[in-house]
């Protein structure tokens, strides 16, 4: 059976891009799509990450993508099935959260260019306030960071993906 992943990802069109291309295509199973959980290797990698990438759709239709960064370790796995982080103030623009009250879903991409890993993870996010759940807002504090917790993101992850290092250019920080 494919992975949740590919049961999401790989839609028709998906799926005649690579046969023309490759030659052939996934098959895919028609199973009940189930969340896959995650493991103890991809919560390491999550919390070794210092910021990821957060895309999210408008109510118009238009991709949106917002690079999240923080310490180490500020986004954090709260189960195996959910991942989390504060949000302090930004920018102000709010278009993230405007997205998610419409619609959402949303699809994370963290990067780690010095050991050349990258994974992709799908899930539905909830906002809540900063002050809604102070059992939360503890958890997802960061350690010596002073600024008030506006909003706490909270991702139910249904499905990830690692990818192959083929084209990512190592970086060393």
């Amino acid at each position: 059976m494919k992975s949740a992943f590919h049961q999401i990802t790989f839609t028709p069109t998906v799926l005649a891009a690579q046969e023309k291309y490759n030659g052939r295509s996934a098959a895919l199973s028609d199973r009940e799509l189930k969340p896959t959980p995650l493991g103890a290797e991809e919560a390491a990698f999550i919390a070794e990450r210092d910021s990821f990438y957060l895309a999210t759709v408008s109510e118009s239709g238009w991709p949106y993508i917002q690079h999240r960064g923080g310490t180490v370790g500020f986004l954090r796995v709260l189960d195996d099935h959910t991942i989390g982080f504060a949000d302090f103030g930004g920018n102000r623009q709010l278009i993230t959260v405007g997205n998610l009250a419409a619609n959402d879903r949303v699809a994370l991409f963290l990067m780690d260019y010095t050991r050349r890993e990258r994974m992709k993870l799908l899930g539905h996010a909830n906002v809540l306030d900063g002050s809604e759940d102070p059992a939360l807002a503890a958890r997802l504090a960061v350690t010596g960071y002073r600024a008030r917790i506006e909003r706490m993101f909270l991702i139910k992850v249904i499905a990830f993906d690692w990818n192959c290092p083929q084209h990512i250019t190592p970086r060393v920080c």
